[in-house]
C-alpha cells in the first residue's frame, strides 16, 4: 500500500486519545493527506457494533468475533482505500487490542484470533504501533475521574493487568513495528516520545 498506516494503543485511561490529534496536526503541516480514525468503530456498521461491544453482555468469542466483524467493515470501508490513496490513518486501537484484550484480559484462545487476524486484515498491517504503556492502577484513577465506564473500564486491576502482558507479548513478537511510551510522564514528555518515533522513521 502506499500510504502509511499508525496505530496507537493502550489500556483504557493510557492517555492515547489526547495525542491523536497533535500528531495528525503534525503530519499534515509535513504535507501528508492523514485520515484519522477508531476501533471498535469507523464506519456505520463497525459503530453500531461498537456499541454492543461496550455495553451488550455477551461471551469472550461472541465479543472477538463482533470486533474483528467491525474491523473486516473498517478495513474494506475506510483503512484499505485511503492507504490506497496515499494517506497516512491514524487509527486508535487495532487488532493489538484484540490479543491484548480478548487473549489477555478474557484469557480467550489466541490461536482463534491469529486465525481472525489472518482472514480478517487480507495483509494489511500497521506500519507503526504506538503502545502507552501505563501501571493499570494509575489508568484506573484516570478512567474514573474521566468519565462513566463502559463494561471494559469495569473491569478490575487484575484484567487490566492481563491486559497490559498482553499487549507486551504483541510488542516482544513484533520489536519493529512497535513503540513503548512511557504514558505515567507528563503529556509533553510523551510527546516528546512520540515525535522521537515519528522521526526515527523520516516521519
Amino acid at each position: 500500500m502506499p500510504g502509511r498506516f499508525i496505530t496507537f494503543e493502550g489500556i483504557d485511561g493510557a492517555g492515547k486519545s489526547t495525542h491523536i490529534d497533535a500528531i495528525a496536526e503534525r503530519l499534515r503541516e509535513a504535507g501528508a493527506t492523514v485520515l484519522c480514525t477508531r476501533e471498535p468503530g469507523g464506519t456505520v456498521l463497525a459503530e453500531r457494533l461498537r456499541e454492543l461491544i461496550l455495553h451488550a453482555p455477551m461471551d469472550a468469542l461472541t465479543e472477538a468475533l463482533l470486533v474483528f466483524a467491525a474491523r473486516r467493515d473498517h478495513l474494506q470501508q475506510v483503512i484499505a482505500p485511503a492507504l490506497q490513496r496515499g494517506e497516512t490513518v491514524l487509527c486508535d486501537r487495532f487488532t493489538d487490542a484484540s490479543f491484548a484484550y480478548q487473549g489477555g484480559g478474557r484469557g480467550f484462545d489466541v490461536t482463534v484470533l491469529a486465525d481472525l487476524e489472518r482472514w480478517v486484515h487480507a495483509g494489511i498491517q500497521p506500519d507503526l504501533t504506538i503502545w502507552f504503556d501505563l501501571d493499570p492502577a494509575v489508568a484506573s484513577e484516570r478512567r474514573v475521574a474521566a468519565r462513566a465506564p463502559d463494561r471494559f473500564e469495569q473491569q478490575g486491576i487484575a484484567f487490566f493487568q492481563r491486559v497490559r502482558d498482553g499487549y507486551r507479548a504483541r510488542m516482544e513478537a513484533a520489536p519493529g513495528r512497535f513503540v513503548r511510551v512511557d504514558a505515567q510522564l507528563e503529556r509533553a514528555a510523551v510527546a516528546q516520545q512520540i515525535a522521537a518515533a515519528l522521526e526515527a522513521r523520516g516521519w
